[in-house]
């Protein structure tokens, strides 16, 4: 095959590959029907690849019969020099077919099966599908199918319904249309959470994903009114660790919990959970970047209350966990770390803690924050939780005290 001469208008302009089902563009450029669609459905790209020119993202996309019945011809006459032959493409599905696919899932319990199997199928197969499936209501739909299944408390289907969520993924303004269910479906995922299955880490690494994306949403007013339960519930599934999801599913879940620490009142509910320890367990775990932003920036929330902060300390990692993390991650991650101890410092320096301090090597790394390029009120941050123990800490034999006099730190 490497050795044969491919005729030129058989190859895609985007794929350089042949074309298995050529349809022609407004702009009379033709490309493989999926990379075209592709291109277009990304958002950004709204010109033919080829001309530059205007080309909207529900244009019209002609089959070029002949050209594909050309390639198939040709495939078939070098067949013998390992060419495979371009299958005829089946005709395309439209709007029409999801909205019957969606009326199925209100007949008995085969033909609703059925229905999900085939949504499923179809939401793993092509851009173009997900996108007709957008315009179709199907996301609405499964999500009143798992409501369905808990207010029945049933798991048949379940599996399939959150798999075709998940390579949808529910358009932020789409979730915002149904405020109403918006309690009931979190009340819905939190019973999916609970649940045993099979295949549990996938199921309910989906279900933590489509949770994300409607708290994400969610008016403040819900978020006022968050139950203990949901709490309670979010931090057992931390606490399980990857033995319930993925790494993807940890994003989330922290996504959750992070959406919802502006509220006072879902901090100390947080708290009472075991949130800091399950959070403080899951750093030491050394997860990839963007978990230990997600899991220092919970953190510091969670600190900027007695109850938290008392629950930090009494983990015996807490104090070394953060002080570790800086410079050693992001900058984001030396914000948030930085902060939680200077909340430490300020609020609950007991001689026992200020000790602590020393034997987890947080002045030598405060003072080598102070050496590097980086933001100015972090230095000013570090500086104060120097100067506020400056007393107590140059006592230490172990303690450089030039560190001090250097910064003229007194």
């Amino acid at each position: 095959m490497d050795n044969i001469e491919v005729p030129e208008y058989f190859i895609c302009p985007i794929s350089l590959q042949i074309m298995k089902d050529p349809v022609t563009a407004i702009t009379g450029i033709t490309y493989d029907r999926e990379s075209i669609e592709q291109w277009l459905l990304k958002g950004q790209n709204t010109s033919c690849p080829v001309t530059k020119q205007p080309l909207p993202t529900d244009t019209d996309l002609t089959p070029n019969h002949t050209l594909r019945r050309l390639i198939q011809t040709w495939c078939t006459d070098n067949a013998s020099l390992g060419v495979d032959r371009i299958p005829t493409p089946k005709s395309s599905l439209d709007k029409l077919h999801f909205l019957k696919l969606v009326k199925e899932l209100q007949h008995p319990a085969d033909s609703k099966m059925k229905a999900l199997r085939d949504l499923e199928l179809l939401a793993a197969k092509t851009e173009r599908n997900r996108k007709y499936m957008l315009e179709a209501g199907v996301p609405k739909a499964m999500l009143s199918f798992i409501v369905n299944c808990f207010k029945e408390n049933s798991v048949n289907g379940l599996e399939e319904a959150l798999s075709v969520l998940y390579f949808i993924r529910i358009p932020p303004a789409e979730a915002k249309l149904f405020p109403k269910e918006n309690d009931l479906i979190i009340k819905s995922l939190l019973w999916v959470l609970g649940c045993e299955f099979k295949t549990q880490v996938m199921i309910k690494t989906h279900a933590v994903l489509v949770l994300k994306t409607i708290i994400e949403s969610a008016s403040f007013i819900l978020l006022e009114r968050l139950e203990p339960q949901f709490f309670e519930m979010i931090v057992g599934f931390l606490k399980q660790g990857t033995r319930v999801m993925t790494q993807q599913g940890m994003n989330s879940a922290l996504h959750v919990l992070s959406d919802a620490c502006p509220w006072g009142r879902n901090r100390l509910m947080m708290v009472k959970s075991g949130a800091v320890s399950a959070l403080i367990e899951l750093e030491l775990g050394s997860p990839e970047k963007r978990t230990t932003e997600l899991i220092l920036g919970i953190l510091f929330h969670l600190c900027s209350c007695a109850d938290g902060r008392a629950e930090f300390l009494s983990h015996k990692a807490g104090l070394a966990v953060v002080t570790k993390r800086i410079m050693k991650v992001s900058p984001a991650a030396n914000d948030r770390a930085v902060l939680i101890l200077a909340l430490i410092s300020k609020f609950s320096a007991t001689n026992l803690v200020v000790h602590e301090m020393v034997e987890v090597g947080i002045v030598q790394k405060l003072s080598m924050l102070l050496q590097v390029d980086c933001a100015a009120y972090l230095k000013e941050k570090a500086m104060e939780i120097l100067r506020s123990h400056c007393d107590e800490w140059t006592k230490f034999p172990c303690i450089d005290k030039t560190l001090f006099t250097r910064y003229n730190i007194k």
